[in-house]
């Protein structure tokens, strides 16, 4: 089918999808009638980040307004997740959250926000599975290679922060190898990338997008791949699981507005972030970075939040993690 044609027909079906939405109240006025803003609570650099300048680029093309990408990275998000929960609940401010948002819920006790009330759920965007490396001299090669120089040496694990998945993965790892290893967060995946190139970490679960070049290029050894079943993106890479450790790892982004947020404002910016994700240019980067294109109803990313807290509070519980462990 001839591109123009796709092009058409995809513009007719976002404008049929934006004319079913509710309209705004007049005391809401035109929305949006200035920029708006979305705050990432990780450094740039990282998966995160990536996704949601694609996505931003794309609704400032529908909604007719910038959509400016802020970094406020900290206290395993916190920081910036607070920032817009505290924001005015005018449909101007965002929030792309992670997994750790969730994690947080039950292993942060004193969050400056309430994780159910004070955020509105807008839209998923996608998801990243995660691998395990190590570093070329760690002399790690496998699974098996972990339990035993753990029992000899001390080992390290980075994570994008504490709270974040890369945490739990390795918190879970931990448990399954029955050896102790200790974890060094850092303020997102870039910094702590940097450091396992270094060696001055020896392992770290990290996205696929990121760590794929460094492994084919053999700055970063693969000890396995923290999914249910081999990986299409990497369908040589051995699974954890495979290697007798059962640990399922990845890391998801969705958007979070301040809770007041008009329905109507909600729903038109569910719809919009849904068309990004079918723009061709998101769908051709998400399959080059090995991304998985998520998208859905507001209610439906409610429930998937309310899952995924459940989720990982078992997991906090079993493993007794704390934010400093």
């Amino acid at each position: 089918m001839p591109s123009s044609r796709v092009t058409r027909r995809g513009a007719l079906a976002a404008l049929s999808a934006f004319a079913a939405l509710p309209t705004l109240s007049r005391a809401e006025g035109v929305w949006p009638a200035r920029p708006l803003r979305a705050v990432v609570p990780f450094p740039p650099g990282g998966t995160t980040d990536y996704v949601t300048r694609l996505v931003t680029a794309e609704l400032g093309k529908s909604l007719g307004q910038a959509v400016v990408v802020e970094n406020r990275p900290g206290a395993g998000t916190v920081i910036g997740v607070d920032n817009v929960a505290k924001s005015a609940a005018d449909g101007y401010s965002f929030v792309t959250v992670a997994n750790s948002f969730c994690v947080n819920h039950t292993l942060v006790k004193k969050l400056p926000y309430d994780t159910l009330r004070d955020l509105r759920p807008v839209a998923l965007m996608g998801m990243s599975e995660h691998v395990l490396c190590t570093f070329p001299g760690s002399g790690l090669n496998k699974i098996a290679d972990i339990a035993a120089a753990a029992r000899k040496k001390p080992l390290s694990y980075a994570s994008f922060g504490s709270g974040t998945s890369a945490h739990l993965a390795g918190e879970m790892l931990k448990a399954q190898l029955g050896v102790d290893i200790v974890h060094v967060p850092y303020k997102g995946q870039a910094p702590a990338l940097t450091d396992l190139l270094g060696g001055q970490v020896t392992l770290m679960f990290g996205n696929w997008p990121e760590f794929r070049g460094h492994i084919a290029s053999g700055k970063l050894v693969a000890l396995g791949m923290a999914t249910g079943k081999r990986s299409v993106y990497a369908p040589d890479i051995p699974t954890l699981a495979e290697q007798g450790a059962k640990v399922e790892s990845n890391s998801w982004n969705g958007l979070l507005a301040p809770a007041g947020t008009p329905d109507a404002i909600v729903q038109r910016m569910n719809a919009a972030v849904n068309a990004a994700l079918d723009a061709p240019a998101v769908q051709e980067a998400f399959r080059k970075g090995g991304i998985a294109s998520l998208s859905g109803t507001p209610a439906q990313f409610a429930d998937f939040i309310h899952t995924e807290i459940a989720r990982y509070a078992d997991v906090i519980q079993r493993a007794h993690i704390t934010p400093d462990t």
